[in-house]
């Protein structure tokens, strides 16, 4: 049976690899006492490739951080044409309830439970830059949505720009041009789930604490995240799981810097063991040695650290004609290839796509969680449809 689900899936995956308009990643619901789900894929850099990694990372439904994990070494601004790379596709779903939107800051990824689908979207997302940081341990819900947002920078940001001898609008119409893109999903009484208008900034620190996402990714939880839909935050850098079968699993990310000692140093940002994750690692029958090195190497991937390795490789996608990832058209396009930030526009661009505030607003300060209506239960979850991979089985 698992040759059979590994052999459809390859041939999804030869079809549909290079869509050019690839949507969210859909996973299929783990058993309740399993948490580890996917398969990773492995693609090669076309010869022709002029392209930044920021490309395939669009192509693939990752962030920039999901592939700089999986790839140590990969040049962000041209993955070197013939390159094998890995798009880390295989997960453990977070320690937190399996309902409505579920945002894990440290991987950069949101997870979206559609009620009734035994399905889970995940849609990678870039966050608040440090210092101005998006929430966590923060349970609260969607209070409305908008299509066309617009943009009031707070008085903060205006000073701000005007101490670096910029100036910022007034007020950011509704439009492609809007740092916040074309749809937002308020939360709270502060923040909101955005779109942007600059693509680079997906699965980086770039924001003044709000969630932004790409414009196919936002139009699509838009489109079927109802009002009142209940939102977590969590910081979880390090993911681990007892599977069914006895195998035991950590997947560990590189944590946030917290200050900007830790933001300039290059050492790493040391790990903390919680109880829950401690206490699957715990075991016996882990060993340590496979549990040190995947605490070392950070690979943002599944690690199993007991009993026999597991052997399963990543996917391998053949290669096809027109296999280069399209350009997308709200990303910045230099003579170096998209998404590469130029000292002008970048950075007004990165720095202004931030507080979503359609009337002038105070100074932010902690989360206040909202009670927000929920719309009526009659309404339902429209299909999902992408070319993306869809796992018809979880990787038991």
């Amino acid at each position: 049976m698992k040759k059979s689900i590994r052999a459809f899936v390859t041939l999804f995956l030869a079809a549909a690899a290079f869509s050019h308009s690839a949507l969210a990643v859909v996973y299929p619901l783990p058993a309740a006492n399993s948490r580890l789900t996917g398969q990773n894929l492995e693609i090669t850099i076309p010869e022709d490739s002029k392209l930044p990694l920021e490309a395939f990372a669009a192509q693939y439904q990752m962030g920039l951080s999901n592939l700089m994990e999986a790839n140590p070494g990969v040049d962000v601004y041209l993955p070197k044409a013939g390159s094998k790379l890995i798009i880390p596709q295989q997960l453990i779903l977070p320690d937190a309830p399996r309902e409505g939107i579920v945002i894990n800051s440290a991987e950069m990824r949101l997870y979206y439970y559609p009620k009734g689908t035994k399905t889970v979207v995940v849609l990678p997302i870039g966050i608040g830059e440090l210092g101005k940081d998006t929430p966590v341990n923060w349970t609260t819900s969607v209070q409305r949505k908008k299509d066309g947002p617009t943009w009031t920078p707070t008085k903060k940001m205006h000073e701000e720009y005007a101490a670096r001898g910029e100036s910022l609008p007034a007020v950011f119409p509704a439009g492609p041009d809007n740092p916040m893109g074309l749809y937002a999903l308020y939360i709270g009484r502060l923040y909101a789930i955005h779109g942007t208008n600059a693509n680079f900034g997906i699965g980086l620190r770039v924001s003044h604490g709000c969630v932004r996402l790409r414009a196919d990714d936002i139009k699509w939880l838009f489109d079927n995240v109802p009002v009142g839909t209940r939102v977590q935050f969590i910081d979880q850098p390090i993911k681990a799981t007892v599977e069914p079968d006895g195998s035991r699993y950590v997947e560990i990310h590189n944590p946030l810097s917290q200050t900007e000692e830790q933001f300039q140093s290059r050492e790493p940002v040391p790990l903390t063991l919680t109880a829950a994750v401690t206490k699957v690692v715990s075991d016996a029958s882990v060993d340590t040695t496979s549990l040190e090195d995947a605490l070392k190497v950070r690979s943002g991937m599944p690690v199993k650290v007991n009993g026999v390795a597991d052997g399963t490789a990543p996917i391998a996608v053949p290669e096809q004609e027109g296999a280069l990832p399209k350009e997308e058209p709200m990303t910045p396009v230099t003579p170096q290839g998209a998404s590469v930030v130029d000292s002008v526009t970048g950075d007004a661009t990165a720095a202004a796509a931030q507080q979503p505030v359609e009337q002038p607003a105070a100074e932010q300060s902690a989360p206040v969680a909202a009670d927000a209506p929920a719309e009526s239960s009659a309404q339902t979850i429209q299909g999902l449809s992408q070319p993306g991979p869809i796992y018809s089985t979880p990787k038991s």
